[in-house]
């Protein structure tokens, strides 16, 4: 295999950087907060699945009185 001295290693680089197609920053922004939405959803539900589950084990051991 043929050795990449490092100007060409740059070179190549900055041309595959160019075909990256390249997010907007209102993208971004929608995508970012939509992450912080599920995140929000899927804690809220895991408390919830929590407290049901903690209530009924102490329900059924008897731990509850």
């Amino acid at each position: 295999m043929a050795k990449t001295g490092p100007l060409e290693f740059i070179q190549q680089v900055r041309q595959e950087a160019s075909k990256v197609t390249w997010t907007t920053r209102n993208e971004t922004f929608v995508t970012t907060v939509m992450v912080f939405i599920m995140v929000a959803l899927a804690s809220v539900f895991i408390l919830l699945v929590d407290q049901v589950l903690g209530t009924a084990v102490k329900f059924f051991l008897g731990l509850g009185s």
